[in-house]
């Protein structure tokens, strides 16, 4: 596919910043074909150019055909301004402050239109602070200084996601020789790395998203100031991060992505107690997390439903049973200091990442079930299999046992139990009384008074509450 890319033009010498005039690929260089492209994008691109204004595919969507990907999306940039695209579709709607652009609406599809941005000043007095501000380290807090084509290819992040597609011409306009590099697999950004990464630390999260995607090489230069700079994602507000994360680890390839997460020391600025425990016990921690993005990239694979909220769960949980052993040293019992512990690590860790409550509560349900499962005597083996969040919790002791924590077979126990009958099941309950009888078992305190000796299928005494 990328031979006929490069089929009849050299690209010149890479350097890492636009060019006034761009490369300019026809229809006979490139491989994208009007029939791949959404018909309602290429209606938008037509219908502003009619009305007098620049209006190209870009970004993401270009890149992609040219990877013979299917785009999730397509987007607009144009010379138009958000009031002036909305002016030309009933069906569009102005959204966003920090960076404001239009949602044109046609069905269940939307083509996302953003006016052409500009880079900038470095000098404050220079700025509209209604138009755009930077805070003190360099970090771009709103983004709506509109430019001309040549201005928004230099301001956009990676080589890559510079490309412009004019579906009625059918050219690629390439300012940032952004086909070589796509050819060449690496993720460059544009200009100096350092000054980009300032202005919005989120690209070091974006610039391994896309390598880990699309399977690239970050290029030295623009890798080589990222572990430097990864503490400036403190500065990122929380529930950016969250979407961030969720980008990062439910598309698909999230082994990959942690691999390089950890890598460059982004790991740790998102999950800095999960970080902590990865040093402390490497080889269980590790092992957790793989599995556990392992099941979730196969999970999409095959079109089924991941929750963040398992995935949250797992990529925490290595650093809990510390936590929750100091409680029960200091005399919590174990249900209420998993409890407590749950409560302390999630409540630091949505300060780093805005983890909804929709999603908190149930992470902290299925920790609180690896607590509750090896407590199977008399009928909360049942009532466990009941309880509407048996199925994640049964699925998470799965995944500890599968990173080598010793359960004592209790996995394997509840795999029988949910498959037997409830003949069988009680047989199973009789043998976990035999087996708390046996005669190492320790001696229990014949309790005093007037209750009736519990007697039935099982014949065991009833065990104390939790």
């Amino acid at each position: 596919m990328l031979k006929k890319l490069f089929k009849s033009f050299r690209s010149p010498l890479r350097r890492a910043q636009t060019k006034s005039t761009p490369q300019v690929l026809s229809s006979s260089q490139h491989p994208i074909k009007r029939s791949e492209i959404s018909r309602y994008a290429i209606s938008v691109v037509e219908r502003l150019q009619q009305a007098g204004y620049q209006a190209y595919l870009v970004g993401g969507c270009v890149r992609d055909l040219l990877l013979d990907i299917d785009p999730k999306d397509f987007d607009v940039a144009t010379s138009a301004t958000p009031e002036q695209v909305r002016a030309e579709f009933r069906n569009a709607r102005i959204i966003g402050r920090r960076f404001k652009l239009v949602h044109v609406h046609f069905g269940r599809e939307i083509i996302e239109t953003a006016t052409f941005r500009a880079n900038h000043p470095q000098d404050d007095e220079e700025e509209d602070s209604h138009l755009s501000s930077r805070n003190e380290s360099g970090r771009i807090l709103r983004d709506n200084v509109y430019g001309t084509l040549e201005d928004d290819a230099q301001r956009r992040d990676f080589t890559i996601n510079a490309l412009y597609y004019d579906p009625v011409t059918e050219r690629i306009l390439d300012y940032a020789n952004g086909a070589h590099d796509i050819h060449n697999h690496l993720v460059r950004l544009i200009g100096d790395p350092t000054q980009r990464y300032q202005e919005d630390p989120v690209r070091m999260l974006r610039a391994v998203r896309f390598a880990a995607k699309l399977d690239f090489d970050i290029e030295k230069h623009s890798a080589a100031p990222i572990y430097k700079l990864a503490p400036l994602l403190a500065g990122v507000p929380a529930a950016r991060l969250f979407d961030e994360v969720l980008k990062l680890f439910l598309s698909g390839y999230a082994i990959y992505t942690y691999e390089l997460l950890v890598d460059y020391g982004l790991y740790g600025q998102l999950f800095p107690a999960s970080a902590a425990a990865l040093k402390q016990n490497p080889d269980y921690t590790d092992t957790l997390i793989r599995n556990a993005l392992g099941n979730t990239d196969l999970r999409i694979q095959q079109g089924k439903t991941v929750t963040p909220a398992f995935l949250f769960a797992a990529l925490l949980w290595p650093a809990l049973p510390a936590r929750v052993i100091r409680l029960q040293e200091r005399g919590m019992p174990p249900i209420p200091a998993m409890q407590e512990a749950a409560h302390e690590l999630i409540s630091e860790q949505v300060q780093r990442i805005a983890v909804p409550k929709r999603f908190t509560l149930p992470i902290r349900e299925i920790w609180d079930m690896q607590e509750r499962l090896p407590r199977r005597s008399g009928k909360r083996a049942d009532l466990l299999l009941e309880n509407p969040r048996f199925r994640a919790g049964y699925d998470f002791l799965l995944l500890r046992e599968s990173a080598g924590e010793q359960t004592g077979g209790l996995g394997d126990w509840w795999t029988d139990y949910q498959d037997a009958n409830d003949s069988e099941r009680r047989g199973m309950i009789r043998d976990l009384s035999s087996k708390d009888e046996g005669p190492n078992a320790p001696r229990k305190r014949r309790r005093s008074g007037s209750k009736r000796k519990r007697s039935g299928a099982d014949g065991a005494a009833q065990p104390a509450a939790d």
